[in-house]
């Protein structure tokens, strides 16, 4: 009973939200923030897709992500040493319309590769079957949910919610965000702790596993 309680109100977090996402979109102006993001060109992309996994593709990821974000990057919430002092001369509306801008950019797909992760006990498993079954239909054994209930089937993510695209990002930055999350040196994820809560029953095996199978998702 204690187990389904607890699934019970990991899915209600997972469907209602982030707690720290805030409640109304963005009114961004995306026209504004193509101007305004010219300094991101440099790491990110010109449309917000990166040219190496070292900085995310952040093109297609929703503006209501986005600006939450940048919000969090800005405040410190968020640390990523790599923006340290990128923001400070930005206002909301300014990251409102950098949001908006770079949420309107497709995303270019990276692309899955057949692999191999090795389980706790040793057993080598096909890490794209693997990464497949996590996502779509969770570990219910560890009390991981399927990625796809927020994050959408194709990966597209649901943005007026505030979850973001996945499918497509580069695998090694979804790796090193899983487990940021689950070492809680990423926490941005509300009061709800919905990502930490997640990540933390996840094993290293599922989370390349999961990282490499998202990473070729495309709607």
């Amino acid at each position: 009973m204690n187990s389904i309680i607890k699934n019970t109100a990991l899915a209600l977090g997972l469907v209602f939200g982030l707690g720290a996402v805030p409640l109304a979109l963005a009114a961004g102006d995306a026209a504004a923030g193509k101007a305004k993001a010219a300094q991101c060109a440099a790491c990110h992309g010109a449309d917000g897709n990166s040219i190496a996994p070292a900085f995310p593709k952040i093109a297609g990821l929703g503006e209501k992500y986005l600006f939450k974000q940048l919000q969090d990057i800005k405040s410190k919430t968020r640390d990523v040493p790599q923006m340290i002092g990128q923001l400070d001369n930005f206002n909301d509306q300014d990251l409102q319309d950098i949001a908006a801008y770079f949420a309107s950019q497709p995303m270019q797909l990276t692309g899955s590769e057949a692999i191999s992760v090795m389980l706790n006990n040793g057993e080598n498993v096909d890490g794209l079957m693997l990464g497949r079954k996590i996502y779509r239909g969770g570990n219910m054994e560890t009390g991981v949910p399927a990625c796809m209930g927020c994050h959408s089937p194709s990966g597209l993510g649901n943005a007026p919610a505030g979850y973001p695209r996945l499918g497509g990002q580069y695998p090694e930055y979804i790796e090193a965000q899983l487990k940021a999350f689950r070492a809680g040196t990423r926490n941005n994820d509300g009061e709800v702790r919905t990502m930490r809560t997640v990540a933390k029953q996840l094993s290293d095996a599922e989370i390349k596993a999961l990282a490499n199978y998202i990473a070729g998702l495309t709607d």
